[in-house]
Parts: structure tokens; C-alpha cells; sequence
């Protein structure tokens, strides 16, 4: 743990929530969604060393970088954690995570089950969720769907969803995305009851706590 997440805990502000999924459970369309929809959070923009989808940009979707970069900026100890997935390096931003959370705003890591676990260590109080397809069947259709995949990247991440779905009972929250709007509100209901918690309201409203003298 760095010096200055020791500095800001535990009066940080700022809420971590954290979400993972196997590929093609709607992850990212749901994250996108929350975040057209709540007001004053923002969505990490990781690190990798894959090559760019079709439409994605670099530092939108994510930081695009060599695996020389990657290995070198991992090595500095620039990542909160990192990860080798299907082939390729996904790394988060230490400072701008710890950054972000001192000054109050709210951040939202979409990252896989590897990455989350480390997190878990360095942030105890991170709100996990990790998002289920309905059936095996209907990730399969969706992943065709995208028509962003190979049939051999859609048979390799389909091998891949069982492995990584047994990790979901160490996620606080789960989310069947078999309704879209219903999964957006359980997930927007997530996010509203994790600012509600007592130090983050504290840290938040000191001004108010102060006042009606609850100690915090």
C-alpha cells in the first residue's frame, strides 16, 4: 500500500465501486448506462496491450500502449493491479484511482476477476458486483452479436466464462443481465446504497454530522 492511499484512508470521500463479468454479459453496456444516468462518478480507463476494437479510441475506451510500455510502467509500480488476460496486459492507474477518491468523486473500475481480487486487498471497503449472463447459451449469442470477435476469440472466450463466472462468490453484489433496464436499475440501486454508508456520508457531510454532534 503506497503513502498516500495510507493518508487518505479512512477519510476518503470518494466511493470505489468495482465491476466484473465474463466477456459479452453486457458489462460495459451497463456501465455506460450508469454512467449517462449518475452524476459525479467516473469510469477508470485502463491500461492494455491489446489491439484496438473497431470505433474504440485511444483514452476513451482504454490507454493503448506496447507490452514494452505496459511491462516498464508495471515495473515502476504505476498499477493498483494488472492482469494477463486471453493474451494480452490489462493494468489500473494507482494514482489517479487514489487521486480521484481524495478529492471526493467516485470511481468505477470495470476490470476482470484477477484484477478485482487484487483490489480487494489494497481497498477493503471497495463495492464489488460482478454481472452473470442468463445462460451460457445467450452469452454465446451475444458475443456473435458484437460481431467485433473471431469464431475462434468467441470459442476462446466462451472456454474462458466458466472459469472466470466460479469467481463470482467473491463479489458482495451479483447481477443476472437478463433484462437490461431491470439490471441498470439493481445496478444503480448498488451505487445509491454504497453512498449512503456511514463514513462515506460522514466524509461527505461533515458539516452536517458536525453539527448534530454524531461522532464520525
Amino acid at each position: 500500500m503506497s503513502d498516500t492511499l495510507r493518508e487518505i484512508t479512512p477519510k476518503r470521500s470518494g466511493s470505489l465501486f468495482l465491476v466484473s463479468a465474463p466477456s459479452g454479459a453486457g458489462k460495459s453496456s451497463l456501465v455506460n448506462a450508469l454512467l449517462a444516468k449518475v452524476k459525479d462518478i467516473s469510469l477508470s480507463i485502463s491500461y492494455t496491450t491489446r489491439s484496438p476494437r473497431p470505433g474504440e479510441q485511444n483514452g476513451r475506451e482504454y490507454h493503448f500502449v506496447t507490452v514494452e510500455e505496459f511491462l516498464k510502467m508495471r515495473e515502476e509500480g504505476d498499477f493498483l493491479e494488472s492482469a494477463e488476460v486471453h493474451g494480452n496486459y490489462y493494468g489500473t492507474s494507482r494514482k489517479w484511482i487514489e487521486n480521484k477518491m481524495a478529492e471526493g468523486v467516485d470511481v468505477l473500475l470495470e476490470i476482470d476477476w484477477q484484477g478485482a481480487f487484487q483490489v480487494f486487498k489494497q481497498f477493503p471497503e471497495v463495492i464489488s458486483i460482478f454481472i452473470l449472463p442468463p445462460s451460457m447459451q445467450a452469452l454465446e449469442e451475444r458475443l456473435h452479436k458484437r460481431g467485433q470477435d473471431s469464431e475462434e476469440t468467441i470459442a476462446k472466450r466462451l472456454r474462458g466464462a466458466g472459469a472466470e463466472m466460479v469467481h463470482a462468490d467473491g463479489f458482495q453484489f451479483v447481477i443476472i443481465n437478463e433484462d437490461f433496464e431491470r439490471s441498470l436499475d439493481e445496478f444503480h440501486a448498488i451505487v445509491s446504497a454504497g453512498r449512503l454508508r456511514f463514513e462515506k456520508q460522514a466524509a461527505r457531510r461533515d458539516d452536517v454530522f458536525t453539527q448534530l454532534g454524531i461522532p464520525h
